[in-house]
């Protein structure tokens, strides 16, 4: 648009306002804008409906996303919008012409959201005469634009004739001005000054320091060219010296690494498709420059290649009664691992090809589920590695990294491989129940060719992206829980649950493993310290409450310790016995941890004793019942002792099958609209859910009921259902167990749940009496006592109730 055209075009005295960042426009100034805030967009078209003229003025905080009068400069261009396109992704891109300076005079927000300002247009002082001094200064700005042009590599005849061609003071201003990479404050004080000799004066100052920093600039990449040129100097004169060398006869260190790995190669026994890889990355080297960054990294491979075990393999022990006795020196009990272990060396006797077995010993912590691995390899005579894997989330960590990557490697499984020394060890992956998920993958999911016998004998490290044959490795996972474990992975895998050890089988394993080792741990002898069988139960029953051994053998170490700190202290005198009987265990170890839970002294009304899994194994817990006048609030059940939902069910349908036996069971009809009924599980800040408990609580509230007493000496446990059937329930030996260590010694167990008994502890089942019912009326003729004499209800009233002959 020409000058004179400009001035023929009539200025608004108001406009729609459009906030920039980061940018200033001048006058004469043709440049695109991208329109992304709803409010610019309203006021770009708003401009459009009317005249194409639009305010611009720069914000001064390019951060805030709707400025307010304050937050703008006074002085803006006022600006036609020549074009308008609207994005795809709801942006719209303007192409615009300043027009002339403006002044921003009142500031107003419209209906639509967005701002309108009226303005004032800012008449520049008119240059009569171009004087010498204003001729030298353009000259002067001309020189100095085309040399920082000429520095920044920007050599174009357009441009030059363009700034050749102007010769208004003010427009050769804004024009460098505009193309000066300014901060935005420089740039707007350049808009600011209306005199154009003086604006171009200001100009000329900042283009002389912008002359110097190009200048600095210019001088750096000079000199990183040179350095450049230098590196590639030294290598072409390495490369003269290298074949200087040989003409001479001189040993190359090039060629002395390269025969090494050769001869590693022709010995580590790989696989044909293997070792032409292997050469193939060799060759690779050879050609390389040995001190370049990609020598280092196929030196790297070319190492992990070879010190890979594909084909040193150990013999296994085929000696089927020498690894009995290897599994019963390590570890009490387990009858069913070492029978599973047993099994398949005899498999590998007859069939030595056999594949290796996948195995998941599931059961809660301190069970010796990881030293029962390291065991299995001591008794195969099988290299051992244990990885944990617990709250990994990342695929790579399985298959390893690509070679692509800074510093890739191969994942832990090849890792492990390696770190065995052979390619058929016993590879423990503990805490396999604990692995994450995220953006980088599913390592459950790496994890199934690792652990899928039809799969794993080609198994593809990315990093190595040969295959490596894990078929002749023994896998052994751990678990606490099998639920978390993906149900592809855990399709794959023998799973072999661990329970809890008994109290005797606890005060055995003490006696056989730990107290011997605590003892040689903590510097005194056998001679030094003498256990009871009896302070070593008290230990169990009151300071550990686990299924395992774990706090059992740390509480030991603790009496050991004390022991030797006596001993030290008497400069090392050996000469008494320290002797810890059940009494003595308090002065080493202090009050007790836990209490055993509350016997109940006599057969109470309202209170059954039922039976939970815990992960820690199992417990007893006792489910009270009372039942109060209706009052307001007729016929509400309440439960409390934080119950989880389906726990809340199964005490819900557990009334509704009291109410369809009303008859059979002595209670008035309308018991649900006169009384309230109130079931308590006490420990109510430990969440409780399941429905094993559903015929505790029917026993309860039948109690409440009727008036009869429940038995003090029989736990229970099984699902109810609305017609009275008992339902198989889960954990039935952790539950056993519980109920042998609280010295109750009936259980009603569900019917269906007899087959159960066979995987029962022999002593257990030589000591507990367990009755399978089918219905809760079988239930209900084993849980109430038989004669009748005074008991306390719950509710504090004397009432009848029935003791058990």
């Amino acid at each position: 648009m020409e000058q004179n055209d400009q001035q023929q075009i009539e200025m608004p005295s108001s406009a729609p306002l459009l906030p920039v960042r980061d940018v200033v426009i001048y006058p004469y100034m043709i440049l695109p804008l991208f329109v992304g805030r709803d409010l610019s967009i309203k006021a770009v078209d708003e401009a459009l409906n009317k005249d194409r003229f639009i305010f611009l003025v720069t914000q001064k905080d390019s951060t805030v996303e709707e400025p307010t009068e304050g937050e703008l400069y006074e002085i803006g261009t006022i600006a036609m919008i020549i074009r308008m396109l609207k994005l795809p992704d709801g942006r719209v891109k303007i192409l615009v012409q300043g027009i002339s300076k403006a002044r921003m005079k009142a500031f107003r927000k419209e209906e639509a959201g967005f701002y309108t300002v009226d303005i004032e247009k800012i008449v520049e002082p008119e240059i009569k005469e171009i004087t010498v001094e204003v001729e030298a200064l353009m000259r002067s700005v001309k020189e100095q634009s085309e040399r920082i042009l000429q520095l920044r590599g920007i050599v174009s005849p357009d441009a030059f004739s363009i700034l050749e061609a102007i010769d208004d003071p003010g427009r050769l201003a804004d024009l460098v001005a505009s193309n000066l990479r300014l901060k935005v404050e420089d740039a707007q004080q350049v808009l600011e000054i209306v005199d154009p000799i003086e604006r171009l004066k200001h100009v000329n100052t900042l283009l002389a320091k912008e002359m110097e920093l190009s200048e600095v600039q210019a001088k750096i990449q000079s000199q990183a060219k040179e350095e450049m040129g230098k590196t590639q100097r030294d290598y072409f004169l390495r490369e003269q010296l290298r074949a200087i060398q040989q003409e001479l006869g001189e040993i190359d260190d090039k060629g002395k690494e390269v025969s090494e790995y050769e001869e590693k190669i022709n010995k580590a026994g790989m696989p044909e498709d293997v070792k032409k890889e292997a050469v193939k990355q060799l060759d690779r080297l050879k050609m390389m420059h040995p001190d370049s960054a990609e020598a280092n990294v196929v030196r790297t491979y070319l190492d992990w290649m070879v010190d890979l075990p594909w084909g040193n393999s150990t013999q296994d022990n085929m000696d089927i009664k020498e690894a009995a006795k290897v599994l019963d020196e390590d570890h009490y009990g387990l009858e069913k691992v070492k029978q599973r272990i047993l099994e398949y060396l005899a498999v590998r006797k007859l069939n030595p090809d056999k594949k290796g077995a996948i195995l998941c010993f599931v059961g809660p912590p301190g069970v010796g589920k990881t030293s029962l691995g390291r065991s299995i390899a001591r008794a195969l005579g099988r290299k051992f590695h244990r990885l944990s894997i617990g709250g990994v989330r990342d695929e790579a960590e399985i298959r390893g990294h690509r070679r692509t990557y800074i510093g890739a490697l191969p994942g832990r499984i090849i890792q492990g491989i390696k770190h065995a020394g052979s390619n058929n060890p016993v590879f423990m992956i503990d805490e396999v129940d604990k692995i994450g998920t995220d953006f980088r993958g599913d390592p459950s999911s790496a994890l199934l060719e690792v652990l899928d016998p039809e799969q794993n004998f080609s198994f593809q490290d990315h990093y190595l992206n040969v295959p490596f044959d894990l078929s002749r490795v023994i896998f052994i996972t751990t678990a606490n829980l099998i639920d978390p474990i993906p149900s592809p992975l855990r399709d794959r895998m023998e799973i072999i649950e661990l329970p809890g050890y008994t109290d005797q089988e606890k005060l055995q394993i003490a006696k056989r493993y730990l107290v011997p080792r605590q003892i040689k741990e903590n510097g005194v002898t056998s001679d030094d310290i003498k256990f009871s069988g009896e302070a070593i139960l008290d230990v169990i029953n009151h300071y550990t409450k686990e299924s395992g051994v774990r706090n059992l053998e740390r509480e030991i170490g603790s009496i050991c310790r004390k022991v030797a700190r006596d001993i030290a202290e008497k400069n090392g005198d050996r000469k008494n016995v320290y002797r810890i009987t059940a009494a003595g265990v308090q002065k080493y170890l202090g009050p007790p941890k836990f209490l055993p839970e509350r016997e109940r002294k006599e057969h109470e009304v309202g209170v059954a004793t039922g039976l939970a899994w815990t992960q820690f194994g199992g417990e007893i817990l006792y489910v009270e019942a009372s039942v109060l006048p209706g009052g307001d609030s007729k016929g509400t059940l309440m439960l409390t002792g934080h119950l989880g939902d389906v726990m809340k069910e199964s005490a819900q349908a557990g009334i509704s099958y009291i109410r369809s036996r009303v008859d059979q069971l002595g209670i008035s009809p309308t018991f649900n609209k006169d009384k309230d009924i109130h079931v308590h599980v006490p420990a109510g800040a430990i969440p409780k859910d399941g429905p094993s408990a559903g015929i505790t609580m029917a026993v309860a509230v039948i109690s409440a009921l009727t008036n009869k007493a429940v038995r003090k000496d029989i736990a229970m446990t099984g699902e109810i259902t609305l017609r009275g059937r008992v339902l198989p329930i889960g954990g039935l030996k952790e539950k056993a167990l519980a109920a042998h260590r609280n010295k109750i010694f009936e259980v009603v167990i569900p019917y269906e749940n007899e087959k159960d008994l066979e995987d029962m502890p022999p002593i257990v089942k030589k000591r507990v009496k367990f009755h399978p019912v089918k219905t809760m009326d079988d239930v209900l003729d084993l849980v109430f006592v038989k004669e009748t004499t005074q008991v306390q209800s719950k509710k504090g009233t004397k009432a009848q109730r029935e003791t058990f002959a």
